[in-house]
């Protein structure tokens, strides 16, 4: 299987549209999506650094002064899509079918700071249990934990729950469920399991109330901090995952007498990485730009582990999983045999044109990933 990049275009915002700055990116229909914008400064813009999605021959057709290229992608959502519009056009509620069918599926949400992917994936996210958000601006993990367990109803199966919830800090892992203040944990690897978190708490539900209720508890340990582009940006990448043992209910008749009852074990992972940064335009110093460093350098590692992977397998080298921490935990879901959605999210706004234009290069090489069927 090939992972399924989609493309989200967030609005321009009331800051962009005072500044009069432009609308570059456009959606043609039929999961196209046409930038078109004149700039002197090409895809560059990262004080003579290359972006950390970028890649020094990109895809698109794009001059150096004037930006015109076309991109193609199972999916675009424009500024207009709905929450409901994202989640049953990009191919979400079938990923927690397979799922429950004893797959290992993973979403992730990447792009810039500030592009909107906490939100696709979350949505808003409530002050408090007694202050729930909308329905109509839940995000694709809500909607897919009430998907998961209406699924769980129909098919009348017994289906054991649980999630872990941890975030990658300054290359460090933490635990975003466990109580107590935020400690390091190890990242191992074994032949069975490939690289692990160890001693990662693992917390059971069997309500829509109890999951979402340990998103709001990890989301709410989750670093995060203000600069110039974001005034709530994610300074860490996070994974939840839920966890989806499956017993038949009406096992045949000679699992009965030897006494076993078979299970079939599945996974559904959530990334919210981190946006990449131009220090520069964030404003960011000190600790802040610490962090920035360390999240472009985890960004730029994954970058050139999916340029390695898009290679035909005949000519791919080693694959460099151990370079982030990030990486080692995105192994599986990237060339193994798991089931990836990679959602996209990019600014419309002429500010952001070099960013945008690198995040669409990023996801056009990952749809030439193969992993074993």
């Amino acid at each position: 299987p090939r992972p399924h990049p989609t493309i989200r275009v967030r609005p321009l915002t009331c800051t962009e549209t005072r500044r009069g700055d432009q609308q570059v990116v456009h959606s043609l229909g039929d999961g196209a999506v046409h930038v078109s914008a004149t700039s002197p400064s090409g895809c560059r813009g990262w004080g003579g650094l290359r972006h950390p999605l970028s890649r020094r021959c990109p895809h698109g057709q794009v001059n150096a002064a004037r930006h015109d290229a076309t991109f193609g992608f199972s999916a675009v959502f424009d500024a207009g899509a709905s929450q409901e519009a994202v989640f049953e056009g990009s191919g979400m509620r079938q990923l927690v079918e397979l799922a429950i069918d004893g797959f290992s599926c993973t979403v992730f949400a990447f792009g810039q700071t500030g592009s909107g992917k906490t939100y696709t994936l979350m949505g808003p996210l409530a002050q408090s249990e007694t202050q729930p958000v909308s329905p109509a601006l839940l995000g694709l993990m809500q909607r897919s934990f009430t998907c998961l367990l209406e699924q769980s109803r129909s098919r009348g199966s017994d289906l054991a729950l649980s999630a872990s919830y941890l975030e990658i800090y300054n290359e460090q892992v933490r635990d975003l469920l466990s109580p107590g203040p935020p400690c390091a944990l190890p990242l191992r690897w074994s032949k069975t399991r490939g690289f692990y978190v160890e001693n990662q708490l693992s917390v059971e539900f069997e309500s829509l109330e109890a999951i979402v209720s340990l998103l709001l508890q990890g989301s709410q340990r989750r670093r995060t901090s203000a600069h110039a582009l974001n005034r709530h940006s994610s300074r860490s990448h996070a994974l939840l995952t839920i966890h989806i043992r499956s017993r038949t209910n009406q096992p045949p008749t000679w699992v009965l007498q030897a006494g076993a009852c078979p299970s079939k074990q599945g996974t559904l992972c959530f990334v919210d990485l981190a946006g990449s940064e131009r220090v520069k335009e964030t404003g960011s110093s000190g600790e802040l730009s610490v962090e920035a460093n360390s999240i472009n350098r985890s960004l730029l590692a994954l970058g050139h582990c999916i340029s390695l992977l898009a290679k035909p397998r005949g000519k791919r080298t080693h694959i460099p999983y151990r370079d982030s921490k990030l990486t080692r935990l995105l192994a599986r879901s990237l060339g193994d045999s798991g089931i990836t959605l990679m959602v996209a999210c990019i600014s419309p706004s002429s500010q952001c044109l070099s960013e945008t234009l690198s995040t669409l290069h990023y996801a056009s090489r990952a749809r030439r990933v193969t992993t074993r069927p």
